[in-house]
């Protein structure tokens, strides 16, 4: 009552004193009061005069204003509804620790408004304990948006999830996150958050199981969650730990697999996973499986160009064949692995904006009939080719890789080759060769292709060290893979040296002092002329060793080996059988000068070795790197003329730098890999290798050069040995394989005419980027060595296991590092097998074989 009465005295009071001032335009009220406080009983409208907004520091007044809803000349009731809404409205934002509404004049019917706020303080940083240094790293990026926002429910909520999320990831499920504000001693309107993170321990599973599952097993069921599998000691690729994410798609992948073997109804009911103990819960899963289904008839409609009969064929899925919506849109849209897809058949012929539409027609019983709804739309054809990204190879390099030319049909093969190509030049990053179509003109039928390539170092140095033959070896090389001869006298080219043209110089130079020397120079032009893919390359090396000491009491005497050579090579890409085919003539002068020197058939001499190489080669591999598809095959022949036949020289009573003068004979050798995707990214590279070494005339016998070492790492490091062939074998010591029944030993092996190599090796990418590339590999090898063919039996092989890791960092080129272990002995070298570890450096990438 007594509120009431003075509310009505309030009101009178301030009615009297304004109208005792005539023509007073101001109201009397000069002190700011809450708007609620005006009188209940007494409501009036009123029309705003002006707002204001006090108290904000950092938010936006404008917008303040807009989300109030109160706007100068309109009509508002106070008290009222309408001051309550502007307060409940700004709340709303969270934005806010308090808000007032304030009149703080009224003239007549005009009142003049005040919104007073106090703004939430905002974050400044955040402080985080319970974990490790490089976890703290970690989380704070993820959480680094959070600074400067409002500190309200919704931040800390966030805040909580997302280091939640973070370490669920990492299979720390139960983590506990308290968060408690305290005051920026620096902001007074800012707050640091303190962030207690109890990680707890991993939580692992303990078992999944199904329900409701008839024709799947538990263990087939199991084996289609392969990022959820229960723990087991033999379970050594499978994540053991829970983790939510993984959980779900691993949900995705089981429905996906059941509706895959032509269960099309299944679905997962229901699913939970709970708590086991403290480190590991029970995942639980019900499935429906529904009725196993089958193709029926499938008929085609819309279709033009190819008659339902072709397009069946390369469809390939019979009747009866079990219902699978996976397999049907592969054999429709792809991929397939040999691009043999229906959508391939159209877009390899112009058809860019071909679709297919599968649509069912009629269930019945537990078949499936389909109508395959084509649209086939026109045919375009190539306007324009444009290239981007190339900042230091030249346009024509990488355009004359590229098969989609002007005016030609639009060709979904030729798009992927032509990434193919740019890849295999080694200058731009395969990963991110982008060609795509843009400006498609359905009326004219006209494409544009886009060619989108990142540049990377390619360029390489080989610097290191190494101990053999009893002496400390030092060896530098320099591999510039983007070379340009024809700036080399322009200054302005040098970036250090003049780059662009997509030729190769390569120099190196390897030495232990006076006794050892080895120096080398290969320069190749892919394009010779620059019109046609004429393959080009000159080379030239010099090489020498000097041991032991002259004494004249003894007559003792210097072993020198000096050995000098030049080649010249000319290739050609072929179109026949298909344009994968490279043919390559080779013709090399060697020149070896023998002082006393062990290591060959014979001691002392000068001995000519001219030889003419074939090269016929088939290289399909999708990337050089990582190659996850593709084969690559050469088959070499090499031979010398047949001096024998000509030079009157009689064999039978010859010295030995008679019979060695002019050396002669013939080889074959046969290489092949094939690369296969087994599952994700898990990739097995097969190799066969064979090599045999013939001879024209047998009073002549055997060639002391060409000849074949089996064993190690396959590099030649301190090794006298242009002209002989090292083929690698892990497991086993350098050269160490000799035939059965031999003596030699790793040193006195001279090399044999015949071998065969088999390798399996399992490959998987640990980083595949344009910085590096790492990969780790498990590999079975397994070979020998024969002087004769009667004595050839291609599955006596000695065998090995083990496993390596490679790294590509293109300015060192290919790292390696393997662990064999030779299972077999060989004669008169008990060390020889057994546990090795096999270091490489600069070895070839796909196409090199080792």
């Amino acid at each position: 009552m007594n509120k009431v009465f003075f509310a009505i005295l309030f009101s009178l009071i301030s009615t009297a004193a304004i109208a005792q001032i005539p023509g007073q335009r101001r109201s009397t009220l000069t002190k700011t009061i809450p708007a609620d406080s005006l009188s209940y009983l007494n409501p009036k409208d009123y029309i705003i005069g002006g707002i204001t907004i006090s108290g904000a520091k950092y938010l936006d007044k404008d917008v303040l204003l807009q989300i109030s809803k109160l706007n100068k000349g309109d009509r508002i009731n106070l008290p009222g509804e309408a001051n309550a809404n502007v307060i409940k409205d700004l709340y709303k934002q969270g934005l806010f620790d308090d808000i007032h509404l304030n009149v703080t004049g009224i003239n007549m019917d005009t009142i003049y408004l005040e919104i007073a706020v106090v703004e939430r303080p905002r974050l400044s940083r955040l402080k985080m304990t319970g974990i490790r240094k490089g976890e703290i790293e970690d989380v704070t990026k993820k959480l680094s948006d959070k600074t400067g926002k409002i500190v309200n429910e919704n931040l800390l909520s966030t805040t909580t999830a997302i280091i939640k999320k973070h370490f669920n990831e990492k299979g720390y499920l139960n983590t506990t996150v308290n968060i408690t504000q305290v005051k920026d001693p620096g902001d007074p309107n800012s707050v640091i958050l303190n962030v207690a993170i109890d990680k707890k321990t991993k939580v692992m599973i303990n078992d999944v199981t199904f329900e409701g599952n008839k024709d799947f097993s538990q263990a087939k069921l199991r084996k289609y969650l392969s990022k959820t599998r229960k723990r087991r000691w033999y379970n050594l690729f499978g994540s053991k730990k829970f983790k939510q994410d993984k959980y779900e798609e691993d949900k995705q992948n089981l429905v996906d697999k059941m509706q895959a073997a032509g269960y099309r109804d299944a679905e997962i009911i229901s699913d939970s996973v709970t708590r086991h103990d403290d480190k590991t819960v029970d995942v639980k899963i019900k499935v429906y499986e529904g009725h196993k289904y089958y193709f029926g008839d499938i008929k085609f409609s819309g279709n033009a160009r190819y008659p339902a009969e072709i397009l069946t064929r390369v469809l390939s899925i019979e009747k009866g064949t079990v219902f699978s919506e996976d397999e049907l849109t592969k054999r429709l849209s792809g991929p397939t692995p040999n691009d043999d897809d229906v959508s391939s058949l159209y877009l390899n012929d112009g058809y860019l904006t071909f679709n297919a539409d599968p649509v069912q027609t009629r269930i019945h019983n537990d078949t499936v009939d389909l109508d395959v709804r084509i649209y086939e739309g026109p045919q375009y054809t190539i306007n324009r080719v444009i290239l981007k990204g190339n900042d230091v190879t030249n346009d024509k390099v990488v355009m004359r890789e590229i098969r989609t030319k002007p005016g030609q049909k639009f060709n979904k093969a030729l798009l992927i080759r032509s990434a193919r190509e740019i890849g295999q030049l080694g200058n731009f990053d395969e990963q991110k060769t982008e060609p795509r179509p843009t400006n498609i003109n359905p009326s004219e039928g006209t494409v544009d292709l886009v060619y989108n390539v990142v540049e990377k170092p390619s360029d390489q140095i080989e610097l290191s060290g190494g101990f053999g033959g009893g002496q400390l070896v030092g060896t530098l090389g320099l591999t510039f893979n983007n070379f340009s001869l024809r700036n080399l006298f322009n200054g302005k080219a040098y970036r250090p040296l003049p780059k662009g043209d997509g030729q190769k110089l390569s120099l190196r130079g390897q030495s232990s002092g006076r006794t050892y020397q080895n120096f080398s120079f290969t320069f190749s032009e892919p394009w010779l002329g620059g019109k046609k893919p004429i393959y080009f390359a000159l080379s030239a090396y010099t090489q020498g060793s000097s041991t032991g000491q002259y004494y004249a009491k003894t007559d003792s005497r210097y072993n020198n080996l000096r050995i000098n050579g030049v080649g010249i090579t000319l290739g050609k890409r072929l179109n026949w059988p298909d344009n994968y085919f490279q043919l390559n003539y080779s013709l090399n002068f060697d020149h070896y000068n023998l002082d006393n020197y062990k290591g060959y058939l014979f001691d002392n001499g000068t001995s000519y070795n001219i030889k003419l190489t074939q090269e016929f080669s088939r290289n399909s591999v999708d990337v050089p790197l990582y190659p996850t598809s593709g084969s690559n095959i050469k088959l070499t022949l090499q031979g010398t003329p047949p001096y024998s036949l000509f030079n009157h020289t009689n064999y039978n009573v010859a010295t030995q730098a008679e019979r060695y003068h002019f050396v002669e004979y013939y080889k074959v050798k046969f290489d092949a890999q094939w690369f296969t995707k087994i599952t994700g990214k898990l990739v097995l590279m097969s190799q066969a290798r064979f090599g045999y070494l013939g001879q024209y005339n047998s009073k002549v016998g055997p060639s002391p050069f060409e000849r074949f070492k089996l064993g190690g790492d396959g590099m030649q490091s301190y090794q006298f040995l242009q002209g002989t062939d090292i083929i690698g074998m892990r497991g086993y010591e350098n050269f160490s394989v000799v035939p059965v029944g031999s003596s030699l030993n790793a040193n006195s092996n001279q090399g044999n005419a015949i071998y065969n190599k088999y390798t399996f090796e399992l490959r998987h990418p640990v980083i595949a980027s344009q910085s590096a590339t790492i990969y780790m590999l498990a590999f079975a090898e397994g070979g020998n060595v024969w002087d004769n063919i009667s004595q050839v039996n291609p599955f006596n092989v000695r065998r090995s296991v083990g496993l390596g890791a490679r790294i590509f960092l293109p300015i060192f080129g290919l790292l390696g590092l393997d662990y064999g272990y030779g299972f077999d002995k060989l004669p008169g070298q008990p060390d020889a097998n057994k546990g090795h570890i096999h270091f490489t450096i600069s070895q070839s990438l796909s196409g090199g074989f080792n």
